[in-house]
């Protein structure tokens, strides 16, 4: 009885309808218990960023946190940052449509880049762990089996088992959505035009680069032939130095 008087919640009226005002920083809710020992709680104003950075041109952050520096962090430090991260990410989610919805200017976008590349590469390296540790425990990596199919167009793709309760072979809807062969006059004119396609586009590449290092060569002599030919490896240096069409307006060397 007396933690239900101590902890009883005094409703307060909602004075704004955006919650970008500076009128609504203050939580909806306060306890009137004088005597607590829980850990202070913003409800739903912990999906909003502070109120001294609402309206300002930018917000002073940091970086990302990079593979190596995860790779030495325990896993439970991971799992409290995972969860950090995906608190900062669905605040800056939070602050970034309301700001849209008020027209508002919200500040240091780049903010959510770089925690979606902190989440990345903590997945990156709790799957590493995982990885080694299944290998060392079952000589398996612990991944999801995965093999190449053809569809039926004939392309070629990374198909992914997933568990299902109907076994394989009961499956008729699996079956009818996953057809890993293909046959057929129209499949087989479709995968000839698409290789010559493919064959074309690689094709015109490689001429954009030729003509590409032959004009580099007609304005810059001097140019290093060592950098040309790291740049564009699969373009033939030594035959375009030859060609006249690389000389410029000067005498040769």
């Amino acid at each position: 009885m007396l933690c239900g008087k101590m902890m009883s919640l005094q409703t307060k009226p909602l004075a704004c309808k955006s919650f970008l005002s500076k009128s609504c920083a203050q939580p909806q809710f306060q306890l009137s218990s004088k005597i607590h020992t829980t850990i202070p709680r913003l409800d739903i104003m912990e999906f909003f960023d502070d109120s001294k950075n609402w309206g300002q041109q930018e917000v002073k952050h940091g970086r990302a946190w990079t593979l190596d520096e995860l790779r030495i962090k325990s896993n439970v430090d991971l799992h409290k940052l995972w969860f950090i991260l995906l608190k900062e990410r669905n605040m800056l989610l939070t602050m970034e449509h309301e700001s849209n919805k008020e027209v508002r200017l919200f500040p240091s976008p780049e903010r959510i880049d770089k925690v979606k590349i902190s989440m990345r590469h903590l997945e990156t390296v709790v799957r590493e762990r995982n990885r080694a540790y299944h290998l060392l425990e079952t000589g398996l990596d612990g991944e999801r089996p995965a093999r190449l199919v053809n569809n039926q167009l004939g392309m070629r793709h990374m198909y992914r088992a997933t568990e299902h309760v109907i076994p394989k072979m009961h499956n008729k809807k699996w079956k009818q959505n996953h057809v890993f062969r293909y046959s057929g006059s129209a499949v087989r004119k479709f995968r000839k035009l698409y290789r010559e396609k493919l064959y074309n586009e690689k094709r015109k590449a490689k001429n954009r680069d030729r003509n590409h290092v032959k004009h580099l060569m007609r304005r810059f002599p001097h140019l290093s032939k060592d950098l040309l030919a790291k740049k564009y490896p699969h373009v033939d240096i030594a035959k375009i130095i030859r060609n006249d069409e690389s000389r410029g307006h000067h005498t040769p060397e």
